[in-house]
């Protein structure tokens, strides 16, 4: 099977995930295409695969050098987006694309005049979905990449290379795949997580993240009676969030800038609930950012009475650059391993966050590189199969590379 085949077949498993879930994985059906996956590694002849009960899977590409060399890793995930069905991907491939629109179903058009990143695709083989669904490049076009270098890697035994492990899971997409992987027993140096986006994409610096959850009290009295009696906890949403800077949100920032970014509203006379994310990727400012929002719920208490707002602040996920820095030689092996596949990389801050932020916290340094796909998370996703192509021919190398390195 080669790469494109690998990569249209997993689009036909459909592995969305859920936050409204309090399982590991999120959904049952994550678990069909996780066994799937763990088969296809025993197949392709990998060692030590396994796959634990919250659908977790190990595996190992052994060495076929003498001398030791470090072990590293490739992660991706396999669930999808909730905000966009993956049930039922009808994915094709668009022949050297001519840069103008693409017809994905009648009255379903995907132009470069809405999505200009069609245009640094021109000549090349796009695969896109029927403008109904996600594709699901993000993320298996990551693991069909990883599968795929493997299988290179083992058919090509003039190319050395050190233990390689590989690691899927599940609730990327939910915040959550990085909170039951086992860094212990993957046993790597160092790794990557290959889920970025377009060609050439290397990213190690993202977001500071925390969650932010406010609950405000109201008093229902009759409208008729209600001078100097009602609170309308409708009202104090509306002014609690007018308390946060209106050019601070994500509609309004790009690059390094943070932001509020208001989730949720869920509100009625007597009780009103908002949901928040913080992001910013300087952690001095991500600090002050929450005190900001606490400051917010203190003038409501200080307007209307002790216990009229609560909130509840909690950290997510920080920013990898503070463990990456330290470990330079991670990201040096990528631009090496770039720059002899002829990829110009492309170093940029992820308004995000991946599994190898949480990773990279946990003693794992992780930083993310590009596995193709465009437009995510809808149905005008796509991804480029010279791309694919790319991204599987810099993971050989930078296998190849580490096996010559020396700390």
């Amino acid at each position: 099977m080669n790469l494109i085949e690998r990569f249209l077949q997993y689009t036909k498993f459909d592995t969305q995930s859920s936050e409204e879930s309090q399982t590991v994985p999120s959904t049952s059906k994550q678990l069909i295409f996780a066994e799937y996956l763990k088969n296809e590694l025993v197949k392709e002849g990998l060692s030590d695969v396994e796959m634990d009960e919250k659908g977790y899977i190990y595996a190992t590409l052994k060495s076929n050098m003498r001398k030791k060399a470090p072990v590293i890793g490739f992660i991706s995930h396999y669930d999808t987006s909730p905000d966009c069905s993956g049930a039922g991907v009808n994915a094709r491939i668009v022949e050297r694309y001519d840069g103008g629109d693409i017809i994905l179903s009648p009255g379903i058009v995907s132009s470069p005049e809405k999505f200009p990143e069609l245009l640094s695709h021109v000549g090349e083989d796009l695969i896109v979905t029927d403008g109904k669904t996600l594709l699901g490049a993000d993320d298996k076009a990551g693991i069909a990449e990883i599968v795929q270098a493997m299988c290179y890697l083992r058919d090509h035994d003039e190319i050395k290379h050190g233990d390689i492990r590989v690691a899927f899971n599940p609730d990327e997409e939910i915040g959550m795949g990085a909170h039951h992987f086992d860094v212990e027993k993957f046993g790597c140096e160092w790794a990557y997580t290959v889920d970025g986006g377009d060609l050439g994409d290397l990213e190690y610096e993202n977001f500071n993240a925390a969650s932010a959850k406010v609950r405000l009290k109201g008093i229902s009295v009759h409208p008729g009676y209600a001078k100097g009696k009602m609170i309308n906890a409708n009202r104090l949403a509306a002014e609690f969030i007018s308390l946060l800077p209106a050019d601070e949100t994500p509609e309004t920032t790009e690059g390094y800038q943070g932001f509020f970014h208001l989730l949720s509203i869920q509100s009625n006379i007597e009780n009103a609930q908002l949901s928040y994310i913080i992001r910013d990727h300087d952690r001095e400012r991500f600090e002050e950012r929450k005190v900001q929002i606490q400051q917010c719920a203190a003038e409501i208490n200080r307007r209307y009475g002790e216990g009229t707002c609560e909130i509840d602040v909690a950290d997510q996920y920080y920013n990898m650059k503070e463990k990456i820095d330290p470990n330079m030689h991670v990201i040096d092996l990528v631009l090496m391993a770039m720059q002899t596949c002829g990829v110009p990389p492309k170093v940029e801050p992820i308004r995000g966050g991946t599994d190898g932020a949480q990773l990279s916290f946990k003693g794992l340094p992780c930083p993310n590189i590009f596995a193709g796909g465009v437009n995510f998370h809808g149905p005008f996703e796509f991804v480029s199969v010279q791309v694919m192509e790319k991204a599987m021919q810099v993971i050989v190398k930078i296998c190849e590379l580490t096996a010559n390195y020396n700390d």
